[in-house]
């Protein structure tokens, strides 16, 4: 009975074990006669997609199950910085696919995209979506799979100078000129190579040459060049061209050169040295002199109002253009307000000493530690209107000058002596006149006598009177 029960048992549990591999087998024979769809990446041209350009996918498609499978239908779904081009259709449909294929069966399919021109590098994930059917009659069912690809974004290599910090260089004076580049590009950039140069040579580097060289800019970044620069002394002031090269290193080590072009005027203000001349009868002249390198067109001198002196007449007068190194004289009618004083005051009443309105003589007092303001207002090469303030020191020696009176016109120091040197001339020509008359008298009686007898010279006549 023991026997019995412990056979049982055995029995028993080998049935269990038999049922279980037949389940499992037919688990697995299930798996073997089902469809299964393979979807693959196998081409991606370029290798790295550009921004702002296409890209072309090749996808495979395969049956690798027991089943075969038909109205396939292959969709690429877009995310940034990919998008869809107009007539390029991103569905792709294949009829029918038989089972077991091997790799190089199966439906190919092509794919174009268009890459976003501000897309930065890096790796992006795209999904590929396929359904299809499998099965036929009342078995049949649709089945969908889902491939995530990856594709390479090559950034854009692009820079370009943004700015360029003077547009405004002086004459024979070392200036500093700055290039700012920018990387505008989606993609770092290394090995940058930047040099300009001016045709007609006037601007030229001074201490290096006119070559810089970056290591590496990545993508947004700014980079700062500086020269130091001078423009030639005879150089005619005007705009001049600066042709820029730029060239750097894209991502495959090729070469590639970006040309541009700049303007930068040469020439612009210039100085004055201003220098008492002389003084004369209440009028004072000032030299003027254009120290600076560049030329001053429509220069105006002018005295403007001021606290010690006044003008009388015209405060002003043009005296024209002025070459760098010329000069010119102006003069002007001044006095003194400091040295017109009045008393005011009753009758045996201390009186009280006030500036006169009317202006007084100029004297080494008045003029001692007060100098005369003196504005200069000229025209530059760039068409600007540019104001110079100047003081001058005057240098009255003697007691004073006296103003001359209102409403006569202006006469310089050696006019004012005209007349008296025109009659010295005067006197002088009559004086020779009279004397070459009266050789000339003297040479006709000497001819007279030599033909006369002794008596006749003596008497001037043949007989004496008696």
């Amino acid at each position: 009975m023991k026997t019995f029960s412990l056979l049982t048992l055995i029995l028993l549990f080998s049935a269990f074990i038999c049922l279980g591999a037949g389940t499992a087998l037919g688990a697995s024979n299930g798996n073997i006669n089902s469809s299964s769809m393979q979807v693959n990446l196998t081409n991606q041209n370029p290798d790295s997609a550009r921004p702002g350009e296409p890209v072309e996918l090749t996808v495979s498609v395969q049956n690798v199950g027991t089943k075969d499978i038909k109205d396939i239908t292959v969709t690429v779904n877009p995310e940034y910085p990919f998008t869809e081009i107009s007539g390029q259709s991103l569905v792709k449909k294949v009829s029918y696919l038989n089972a077991r294929q091997d790799d190089n069966e199966g439906g190919v399919l092509k794919f174009k995209l268009m890459t976003d021109p501000n897309a930065s590098a890096g790796t992006y994930d795209i999904d590929i979506v396929t359904t299809y059917k499998s099965g036929s009659g009342s078995s049949s069912s649709t089945m969908t799979t889902t491939k995530t690809i990856q594709l390479d974004v090559r950034g854009k290599e692009y820079a370009q100078i943004v700015t360029i910090d003077k547009a405004n260089i002086d004459i024979a004076k070392q200036e500093t000129l700055e290039f700012i580049i920018t990387n505008t590009g989606t993609s770092s950039l290394k090995n940058m190579v930047v040099s300009w140069k001016d045709p007609k040579g006037v601007i030229l580097p001074v201490y290096s040459d006119n070559t810089k060289y970056i290591k590496y800019l990545d993508a947004g970044e700014s980079v700062t060049v500086v020269y130091n620069v001078m423009a030639d002394v005879n150089a005619d002031p005007g705009l001049y061209t600066l042709d820029i090269n730029l060239t750097l290193e894209d991502y495959e080590s090729n070469e590639k050169i970006i040309q541009t072009t700049a303007g930068v005027f040469v020439g612009g203000e210039t100085d004055f040295d201003v220098a008492f001349s002389e003084s004369d009868a209440g009028e004072i002249s000032l030299s003027v002199a254009n120290v600076g390198n560049n030329i001053a067109y429509s220069v105006k001198v002018s005295v403007p109002k001021q606290d010690n002196y006044k003008v009388s007449g015209s405060s002003s007068t043009i005296v024209g253009n002025l070459e760098k190194g010329d000069y010119t004289i102006a003069s002007f009618d001044v006095t003194s307000v400091q040295g017109a004083a009045v008393v005011e005051g009753g009758s045996g009443a201390p009186g009280t000493a006030k500036a006169s309105a009317e202006g007084g003589n100029l004297t080494a007092a008045s003029v001692e530690g007060n100098p005369l303001k003196v504005q200069i207002e000229y025209t530059d090469a760039k068409g600007e209107r540019i104001t110079v303030d100047k003081e001058v020191e005057l240098e009255i020696t003697g007691g004073s000058m006296t103003a001359q009176a209102g409403g006569q016109g202006k006469r310089n120091g050696v006019s004012s002596y005209l007349p008296y040197i025109a009659v010295i001339v005067l006197a002088g020509g009559v004086f020779v006149y009279r004397k070459k008359i009266q050789e000339k008298i003297l040479v006709k009686r000497e001819k007279k006598s030599g033909d006369k007898k002794p008596e006749e010279q003596k008497y001037g006549c043949k007989t004496p009177r008696d």
